[in-house]
């Protein structure tokens, strides 16, 4: 294959997502693939690096039934235009950009034209309905990837695609008053980063995740504390956002918010939510908000928030040919911060 800047190999490697099942039956494979061709308003990125998300693994282990047989995972990518397909024009060769989850929207619905764009009937998801970033290249739509700044090594830009942008998102949802009490169940790559951008607003942040190890990272990011999953924070809540995909853990969250609070739940997939009862868990006018993807707007919002004030973005970095182990270290709970995967060499 041909790019702007001579020529390419014309195959690549990839890892594919051939059996999703219990992540002890290595549900990824590597394979080898020709490189893809940008088509039209589409770039071809090389991958530097793919950060490794909670959705990679609900994909591997079947909790999101797949919508293509073989699909690249990752959607978490930093890398750079090396061609671009008919009438791609904004983003020129050896730019550095970033490839997120929203891979398409029709700008057409009536969510789209309302500007909610992550609610649109026809989006289409990097790594779920397109290849995604587990590959040695992947082509995005130029109007959805972001430029990223020179200065920042690609590990520590990666998990901010969607760790942060959605968590940022979430924290929107969350409704948090200024000033206010914030609940973080859940410690991982995501919570991580929003507690550093609501401790930079003003909040005072509790963190209640099961990991010991995650605990005593959210205490150097400043949390006031950090406790059990299911132990009662030291005071109310007046917002809390439920990261781990844990549905038994939203009663919990309710019953910890005060007066008014909102309880946003940030993943999009979670095990069954137990009974609840409404004088128990909601009156007082709680409120439980899920959290569906992002628009671009709130990407461009939270990177530059990320560039104005840089984020300590704790990684566990594997090399390319490690991606499945990658994904069962998350599953296990054996990763500190964002999984992220080196691509090039």
């Amino acid at each position: 294959m041909a790019c702007e800047h001579g020529e390419m190999a014309e195959t690549m490697t990839a890892w594919v997502v051939r059996h999703p099942g219990p992540m002890d039956t290595r549900p990824l494979q590597r394979v080898r693939r020709r490189v893809p061709e940008p088509g039209p308003g589409e770039v071809l990125v090389k991958v530097e690096v793919c950060a490794v998300c909670r959705t990679d693994l609900h994909l591997a282990e079947g909790d999101l039934p797949p919508r293509r047989p073989d699909t690249v995972p990752g959607h978490e990518v930093v890398g750079r235009v090396v061609a671009r397909g008919i009438d791609a024009n904004r983003w020129p060769t050896g730019t550095r950009v970033g490839v997120a989850w929203l891979h398409f929207t029709c700008g057409e619905c009536r969510y789209c034209v309302r500007g909610s764009e992550n609610l649109c009937p026809n989006a289409r998801y990097t790594g779920w309905d397109v290849d995604g970033g587990y590959a040695e290249y992947t082509t995005a739509l130029e109007d959805y990837v972001y430029e990223l700044p020179e200065d920042r090594p690609a590990e520590q830009l990666a998990p901010l695609l969607c760790a942060g942008i959605i968590g940022y998102r979430a924290l929107a949802r969350a409704e948090l008053p200024s000033g206010g009490r914030l609940g973080l169940y859940g410690f991982g790559a995501s919570a991580h980063l929003i507690a550093q951008v609501a401790i930079v607003q003003g909040a005072t942040v509790h963190v209640l995740t099961r990991s010991e190890h995650a605990r005593r990272l959210a205490r150097e990011l400043g949390a006031a504390s950090a406790g059990g999953a299911y132990d009662a924070p030291p005071e109310p809540l007046d917002a809390a956002i439920l990261f781990a995909p844990v549905g038994d853990l939203v009663p919990v969250a309710l019953r910890a918010l005060d007066r008014g609070g909102t309880l946003a739940v940030a993943g999009i997939h979670l095990t069954d939510i137990p009974q609840m009862t409404y004088q128990g868990h909601l009156f007082y006018e709680r409120t439980l908000r899920s959290v569906t993807a992002n628009t671009r707007e709130d990407g461009r919002t939270f990177l530059g928030l990320a560039t104005r004030h840089p984020l300590q973005v704790t990684t566990t970095p594997y090399p390319f040919d490690q991606a499945d182990q990658a994904l069962a270290d998350l599953a296990a709970d054996r990763v500190n911060g964002a999984a992220v995967l080196h691509i090039a060499g």
